[in-house]
């Protein structure tokens, strides 16, 4: 039994395994991530050639780095959910595999931090955080003030600082989905918190639209 479960173990290490190799070995994939990272990288306002290309290849490292823990979860949790055990210790299994998964991705983000910023300034790394994540913070920042001029600089010092948390997740999510995922949580506590203030979001978003419609005629 117990070399059962070995073999088991063995079996989806591998096919996890054999699935990252073949990524990593698939040119048209390597060209798609390299691309995606050079489109960043060309906003960033980079002079020196040679910098531009090592910081694009920072980028895309992270992103097939990201990939592969993402594999690797996939691939563990496939196999604890087809195997014998209860439904409380696959619980046990999966709650130790999401703490698992979430120290690497912590370690690959603190590490890629630390790389870009050998590289780039601060204003720099802020451009790559917002190019993989859609520049969300600088655009929902602004339709915060657009909407709600009546803010507080406290409000929206507070509204930006919650922006960027979301964003330090986001650019570490796995898909375009649960990047805009974060930020909707985030959205929801700011809300939230303009709610408590008082702050009618109904009616201050519907005054907004209005505002933009007569700003078009």
């Amino acid at each position: 039994m117990k070399f059962t479960k070995i073999l088991i173990a063995l079996v989806v290490f591998c096919a996890s395994f054999n699935t990252v190799f073949a990524q990593r070995s698939d040119t048209a994939y390597v060209k798609t991530i390299q691309e995606r990272s050079w489109k960043i990288v060309q906003q960033l306002n980079v002079t020196d050639q040679a910098k531009a290309l090592k910081v694009r290849d920072i980028i895309a490292n992270q992103y097939m780095d990201l990939n592969d823990v993402y594999i690797y979860r996939d691939a563990q949790k496939k196999q604890i959910e087809t195997s014998g055990l209860d439904k409380a210790q696959k619980q046990a299994k999966l709650d130790a595999l999401t703490k698992d998964v979430d120290s690497k991705i912590s370690k690959l983000h603190n590490t890629y931090i630390k790389n870009l910023s050998k590289n780039l300034s601060d204003e720099q790394v802020v451009g790559v955080k917002d190019g993989m994540t859609y520049s969300v913070v600088p655009k929902t920042f602004r339709a915060y003030q657009d909407m709600l001029p009546m803010l507080t600089q406290a409000q929206k010092d507070q509204i930006y600082v919650w922006l960027v948390e979301a964003r330090e997740h986001a650019m570490d999510a796995e898909s375009s989905d649960k990047k805009h995922a974060w930020f909707g949580k985030y959205k929801g506590r700011i809300n939230n918190y303009l709610s408590a203030a008082g702050i009618d979001l109904k009616k201050e978003g519907d005054a907004w639209q209005e505002r933009i419609k007569a700003g078009k005629k």
